[in-house]
């Protein structure tokens, strides 16, 4: 079975629109949200997006749809809320923290939390405190929006970095897990993207910046380490 892992959307249907495009001519059976999919300038575009792939399209929860949902304070999250409907809202609350399809577990930080930061260089002791009581030999992860193939604590660990909030470069990042692994980008026209970004509502320019001038992979593990 070929999973095309889609992580950290954020909102940017621009770039989940190429994404698509291109999983659909690379043979995938399945498409796995992993995670952070609403909180960004398009919430309700790319939520129907995603559920236009009917059963193909499977969700998991991150960090950042559950809290959209529960933080009226903050005005990034109040602009999810009111651009979601009562039933979206509901759909994004019933995702599972965890996936697991054949031998591969999908989750969006680690196994047992949405939040927690493991990266490339965390000690051994760390991942396997994270990887504990998994039974699966891959696990493919999100959350910090960089991407990697790597082992650790006994098992592969994929994360397929960020379709919407990239590192490195600004394109969006991507997997698709089968029989190997199979490191992905998709380019797209991240200049209109940009300016249409602007023109959203959405109160946040973090996205903005992500694409005008992506972290490097030292600023990046900077970021989630510090």
């Amino acid at each position: 079975m070929r999973v095309a892992a889609l992580n950290d959307v954020h909102g940017n249907v621009r770039a989940l629109e190429a994404v698509l495009a291109e999983a659909e001519s690379s043979n995938v059976d399945a498409i796995v949200f992993g995670g952070d999919l609403v909180w960004g300038p398009w919430p309700r575009e790319t939520l129907e997006l995603a559920q236009s792939l009917g059963e193909r399209a499977q969700f998991l929860s991150g960090n950042m749809d559950r809290i959209a949902l529960a933080n009226r304070e903050d005005a990034s999250m109040r602009f999810v809320q009111e651009q979601l409907s009562d039933e979206q809202q509901r759909f994004v609350r019933s995702w599972p923290p965890t996936l697991s399809i054949g031998d591969v577990l999908y989750c969006h930080a680690t196994p047992h939390s949405d939040e927690d930061i493991v990266t490339p260089v965390s000690s051994e002791e760390t991942w396997r405190d994270a990887l504990r009581d998994v039974a699966e030999p891959t696990v493919v992860c999100g959350h910090i929006h960089f991407q990697y193939d790597e082992r650790h604590a006994g098992r592969r660990v994929v994360n397929p970095g960020s379709v919407g909030a990239p590192t490195l470069r600004a394109t969006a990042w991507w997997a698709v897990i089968g029989d190997d692994v199979e490191l992905r980008t998709t380019d797209y026209d991240v200049t209109a993207t940009i300016d249409a970004m602007r023109r959203s509502g959405f109160p946040r320019s973090d996205f903005v910046n992500d694409l005008e001038s992506p972290s490097s992979y030292e600023q990046a593990l900077e970021r989630w380490t510090a």
